[in-house]
């Protein structure tokens, strides 16, 4: 297949081709480059997608999501009241909407029974349509911790060893710790009160980097983000430096953040600008500034949207996006996080998050052009994924 189209952002920097094309062969690509030289490498009759006036980018990377949850008012009580078919029923159709909208990776931080995996192997082997899925399986939680009902209740360094092996048997590419609490759990720690001692996390931690595993912490307190960084996790998620009295960013942990080269993701709503309304003017304040201190300091930010807690919904991204551009952050950074390096976050930048030879034919077509306009992310003009376009195959779940 030859794509050809008026720009091709190829991912890291913002390297533009102008007037440029794509060959791909099967799920990958084989060459990139201006269109003259690569139409010359195509074979006679070879399917084309031409896109003159368009722009072609890296599909993008959703790094938190969670597909077992409806974004609905209380996303906790209708998971409960699903069965595992109905739930997988449920998250596929989330799938395939994150996929309209050019999300071609998303990364699941959190089911219940492994479901999000036995969906991600699905979409691999053709059967269901979505987003390739980098999925955490069952969090770990203690004893009516956050997200307790998602059934990752442990106590003590053994049953978390325990619990990191069950998921990395069944599958999972990535573990994530409940470090703190959080508003999604009813009745339990609050958002900035640690869940789990030093020693706990070092145990959490060792087991999942001896098997060569990832740890994405779930971390708005400050305290917690401390521990968390101590234990050598590799990506925080939240990371909003909560303390009973407000806000706290120690900038000591910050250098550390920084030093060890651990990612970031705020995890930001969609509907970010109703923040406001929801805690007050000057509390959204505070916690915008927070994200812009850690941009301006150089931390490795990506993009996640927290999809399927409440109000953020699963074609928000490009939205979520916005709030970065508000703090004022440049487009192409911005791209970036939801590309090459959210895929360096996720441990898969080897074979997609950008546009180059050997790479997964991901890729999004959008009218415009998003370095100068943001916003035209949002104008899909074709999704392609591992090299197969996307098709609708019906309604999809709001």
């Amino acid at each position: 297949m030859l794509i050809t189209a008026g720009r091709i952002l190829t991912g890291p920097a913002g390297d533009v081709i102008a007037d440029g094309a794509i060959l791909v062969d099967g799920a990958s690509i084989v060459a990139v480059g201006p269109r003259r030289d690569i139409e010359a490498r195509a074979a006679a009759g070879a399917p084309r997608l031409e896109f003159p006036e368009s722009t072609v980018l890296p599909g993008l990377i959703d790094a938190h999501v969670h597909l077992a949850f409806d974004a609905g008012p209380d996303p906790a009580a209708t998971l409960q009241g699903r069965d595992d078919d109905a739930l997988l029923k449920d998250m596929a159709a989330r799938a395939e909407q994150l996929l309209s909208i050019g999300v071609t990776t998303v990364r699941d931080l959190g089911d219940r029974n492994h479901l999000a995996m036995r969906l991600g192997k699905s979409i691999a082997d053709g059967t269901a349509t979505g987003p390739r899925i980098v999925a955490a399986g069952t969090p770990v939680t203690p004893p009516g911790g956050h997200c307790w009902f998602l059934g990752g209740e442990v106590s003590g360094a053994d049953e978390i060893r325990n619990l990191v092996r069950r998921n990395i048997a069944a599958g999972a590419k990535v573990i994530k710790v409940m470090e703190t609490g959080g508003g999604l759990t009813k009745g339990g720690a609050k958002s900035w009160e640690s869940q789990f001692s030093p020693h706990e996390l070092a145990a959490l931690v060792d087991e999942a980097h001896q098997a060569g595993l990832p740890v994405a912490a779930h971390a708005h307190g400050t305290d917690g983000i401390a521990a968390a960084v101590e234990a050598g996790v590799d990506t925080l998620e939240h990371c909003t430096w909560m303390s009973p009295d407000g806000f706290e960013l120690r900038e000591d942990v910050l250098a550390q953040i920084i030093d060890k080269g651990i990612h970031v993701c705020p995890a930001v709503s969609p509907h970010w600008r109703m923040l406001p309304q929801v805690f007050g003017a000057e509390k959204a304040a505070a916690m915008f500034g927070l994200v812009q201190r850690m941009a301006e300091a150089g931390v490795r930010l990506i993009a996640g949207t927290d999809a399927g807690v409440q109000r953020s919904t699963f074609d928000g991204l490009i939205a979520s996006l916005g709030f970065y551009e508000h703090l004022g952050l440049s487009n192409d950074r911005i791209i970036e996080m939801a590309t090459v390096e959210a895929a360096r976050a996720l441990g898969i930048d080897a074979h997609t998050g950008q546009i180059a030879p050997g790479y997964s034919a991901d890729l999004l077509v959008v009218d415009g052009d998003p370095l100068s306009d943001l916003s035209s992310l949002g104008a899909v003009a074709a999704v392609i994924s591992a090299g197969a376009r996307y098709q609708s195959t019906g309604p999809t779940q709001p």
